[in-house]
This record gives structure tokens, C-alpha cells and sequence, in this order.
């Protein structure tokens, strides 16, 4: 392997592992806040890239119908213990996010030539169909379990997955989608080829990171997140709501996963059920900082990215292997390290 090719691989590695950083990031943020391991994580990827690749072909993409399900069934539950409380106040933001907002991407669907449309609106049309999903999925899914064990809340995860994937094969079919590029730049660095691809999938990624670190540090929200991650017993003493807390880490989560997806479905074929293998590359960096430390999650990621890369090059039947192989060390040695072997309590 010569200097030209190490740093080409290093560049795909980069890329790769930006995308990894961040549903690392993701999946550290729901397991602090609400004790989730979200094993479909991934599958936001995979909505978010196939949405856009259906906007861009003009067709209208079963996300829409997923959505409008969804809030339907949340309003009538919520609705309903809403009014028997006399809690009337509180109908209208129920209608109107779960019903209103999807009712107006859905208007806006049939009445436009999405697939006419600047890339950026297609973007941020995917973005707004499936952002909902994951506070909705929460809704339905993992409040009701709120008081229940971390493997409990394990079981629900993969049930959630499954069912995600299914839904996904029914929505857009076997085949696989690229989209549009963001950009066709490419240009020689110290006689690299350096693709413009590249570069704005890592100068992105680098963009919705520092919005995180901004968001957790400077804004009420960011700060009651942190503190129920801290310590839930306590936010909740102080009037931090956990409902609250964990809609809106899921809410987050199904963000990063859908912008994740809209980023890297230019440069490689996605299909329906390639979202669980790009999550989980994102879960090894999420274990190798404990699904606790932020920074060290991110390294992880970002060490998982180059080492996939590096591996398509000496091993490239085996990279998989090589790079899932990297969490039994982890493992090893938090089990070494770890005095108190008992699963943590809900506070």
C-alpha cells in the first residue's frame, strides 16, 4: 500500500465513520435519557435516504402513510384520556402535531413535482416526514414501558426493528436507491483525488455536531436532557418530565438518523434492510464509550469508519468481521472493570 492509497482509504473512512459518529451519538442520547437500546436506529437511515431517493423518482413515499397512521392512533389515545381529564387546553398542540403537520406534508406531496424540486427542499420534505416518527415510536412503544427493565425495554427495541424493516420492505420495495450527489466537485490535493461528496458529508456531520453542543449546553431543553441523563430521579424532583425528556431524545435521535440517511445515500446503494448494518457500526462506537461518554463514542465511531476502510483493502470478505470483532475487547475489559455487576435501577 503506497501514501496515495492510504490516504484515499482514509478519506472513505472518514466519511464513512462521520455517518457512525453520529447515530453513535444518537444512541448514547436514548440510552442515557430513557434506558433504550435502540436497535433501529438504523432503520431512520434507511427511511430517511429511500424517502428522498422516492421524492427524487416522483413518486410519494409510504413514510407519508406510516406518519399519518401513527399520529391518528396517538390522537385518539391521548385525545380521549385528554378530555376525560378536562384537559382541553392541551387537544390542540395534540391535533396539531400529530395530525395537522402530517395532513400538511401530505397536501404539500400530491400538490407539488417533488421530484422537480431543488435537492433542498426535497431534503428538508424527508426530514419532515420522518423526524416524527421517532417521538411517535416513543409514544407508542417505549412510554408504556418507562417503568420497566432495561431488557425489557431490549425486547421492545428488536420488535420495533423488525417491524420497522418489514414496513420498509412494503414501502419501498427490494431494489436498492442512490440519490442525486450533492455535488459533482472533485479536486487534487498534494495529487489526491479529493471528491467533493466527501467533503460535505464531513463538514455536515461537523455542522449538526456543534448544533448538538450547542443545543445540550445553551438551551433550557439541552440542559433538562442532560440532567434526566444524569440523574432521572432528580430531573424529575426538579419538574423535568420523563415523557418529555424521552420524546425529545427520540425526537433528536430520529433527526440524526434521517440527516445520516439523506448524507450518505449519495454515495452508496441503499436498501430497505441496510439500515440495521450501518446502526450497528454505529452501536460499536456507541459501546466503546460505555453508551455513556459522548467524546470517546464518537472516537469509537470515527476508529470503526477507518478501520471498515482499511479492511476493504487487505480483507475485504472479512471487513465486517474485522470491524464487529473490534467490541469483544471493549466488552472484556468493561466486564474486568466493572465492580458492581448489578443492572442499574430506575431511580
Amino acid at each position: 500500500m503506497d501514501l496515495q492509497v492510504f490516504l484515499l482509504l482514509a478519506q472513505d473512512g472518514i466519511s464513512n465513520g462521520a455517518i457512525y459518529v453520529l447515530l453513535a451519538l444518537a444512541l448514547v442520547l436514548v440510552f442515557a435519557v430513557t434506558r433504550v437500546t435502540f436497535v433501529a436506529q438504523g432503520e431512520f437511515v434507511t427511511y430517511g435516504a429511500l424517502t428522498l431517493a422516492l421524492l427524487q423518482a416522483g413518486k410519494t413515499p409510504g413514510t407519508l402513510w406510516l406518519v399519518l397512521v401513527m399520529g391518528a392512533i396517538i390522537t385518539v389515545m391521548d385525545g380521549v384520556a385528554m378530555v376525560r381529564r378536562g384537559a382541553w387546553r392541551r387537544l390542540l398542540p395534540l391535533l396539531a402535531f400529530n395530525l395537522g403537520f402530517p395532513g400538511v406534508c401530505a397536501a404539500l406531496l400530491f400538490a407539488m413535482p417533488w421530484a422537480e424540486m431543488p435537492m433542498l427542499a426535497q431534503a428538508l420534505m424527508t426530514l419532515a416526514l420522518v423526524v416524527p416518527l421517532g417521538p411517535m415510536l416513543y409514544r407508542l412503544v417505549f412510554q408504556p414501558l418507562e417503568a420497566k427493565s432495561t431488557l425489557v425495554k431490549l425486547i421492545a427495541s428488536v420488535a420495533v426493528h423488525m417491524a420497522l424493516g418489514g414496513l420498509g420492505l412494503l414501502f419501498f420495495g427490494a431494489e436498492g436507491f442512490r440519490t442525486t450527489p450533492f455535488t459533482e466537485a472533485s479536486f487534487d490535493v498534494a495529487d489526491i483525488p479529493v471528491q467533493g461528496q466527501n467533503i460535505v458529508v464531513v463538514a455536515s456531520s461537523l455542522l449538526l455536531i456543534l448544533a448538538l453542543y450547542f443545543f445540550f449546553d445553551h438551551t433550557i431543553r439541552g440542559k433538562a436532557l442532560r440532567a434526566t441523563a444524569m440523574n432521572r430521579t432528580g430531573a424529575r424532583l426538579m419538574g423535568i418530565s420523563p415523557a418529555l425528556a424521552g420524546q425529545l431524545s427520540f425526537l433528536l435521535a430520529s433527526a440524526i438518523g434521517a440527516f445520516s440517511g439523506i448524507l450518505i445515500a449519495p454515495i452508496t446503494t441503499i436498501y430497505y434492510d441496510s439500515g440495521f448494518l450501518i446502526g450497528l457500526k454505529g452501536f460499536v462506537g456507541a459501546i466503546i464509550g460505555a453508551l455513556a461518554s459522548y467524546p470517546v463514542a464518537a472516537l469509537g465511531a470515527l476508529a470503526v469508519g477507518l478501520l471498515e476502510s482499511y479492511s476493504s483493502f487487505w480483507a475485504s470478505a472479512y471487513k465486517e468481521v474485522i470491524v464487529f470483532t473490534l467490541i469483544i475487547p471493549v466488552l472484556l475489559w468493561r466486564s474486568l472493570t466493572t465492580r458492581d455487576a448489578h443492572e442499574e435501577e430506575d431511580e
